[in-house]
Formats: structure tokens, C-alpha cells, sequence
């Protein structure tokens, strides 16, 4: 039990260090490809598939899936990280592999799904 609870609390200590790290670029002013949405599955996997190979690049995911610090509307919707299923709500981090990073509620990718 123990040693799970020091896995758990570096992950999350690395996680805020992460989350540091992406508020600061998106604070500099990163330029990122917000759209077009991936409205469609076709939309989705190329947006996937330009990632697969940046798994190590922090700069290239939050670019090619349109980080924004705050909520997109699209269709009529507000789609923001914490409305998305990939959003994981205790340890405020994207879910989805491509992304695999810490994010902040009200933040937004194009990838965002219901």
C-alpha cells in the first residue's frame, strides 16, 4: 500500500511540474492549430496520427492538437478539457495517448469529445 501512495504522489508531482511547463508556453503566446475541430472520425485520426510520432515532444502535441487556454465554442458548445472524456477530473490530465498531458479544466483541444 505504501508504495502505491509514492507512485500515485510522484505522479502527481510530475504531473504539476508538467502542467507548469504547458501553462508557460500557452502563456507565451504558442501558436497552435486550434482549428479545424475534428468534428468527424476522419478528422479525429489524422489529427491522431500526426501526433503518434511527437509522443516526447511537448511543443509539437500541444500544436498539432490546439491547446487553448480556454474553452473553444464550436457548433454551440463550449468544449473545454474538463467537459471532454478524456479529461481526467481528480488528476486534471488529458486520458487520450497521444496527448498524455496534464491540463487544466478550462482549458481546449481539438480533439475534444462527449
Amino acid at each position: 500500500m505504501t508504495m502505491e501512495f509514492r507512485t500515485v504522489e510522484a505522479e502527481t508531482s510530475g504531473d504539476d511540474e508538467r502542467r507548469l511547463l504547458v501553462w508557460k508556453y500557452l502563456d507565451v503566446g504558442l501558436i497552435t492549430e486550434v482549428e479545424p475541430r475534428a468534428d468527424t472520425q476522419q478528422a479525429a485520426q489524422d489529427i491522431l496520427n500526426r501526433l503518434k510520432p511527437e509522443s516526447n515532444n511537448v511543443i509539437a502535441k500541444m500544436t498539432i492538437a490546439g491547446f487553448y487556454e480556454a474553452p473553444v465554442e464550436h457548433d454551440g458548445i463550449d468544449q473545454s478539457c474538463e467537459t471532454c472524456v478524456y479529461f481526467q477530473v481528480h488528476r486534471r490530465y488529458c486520458e487520450l495517448p497521444e496527448i498524455d498531458l496534464p491540463v487544466e479544466p478550462h482549458w481546449s483541444c481539438r480533439l475534444w469529445r462527449i
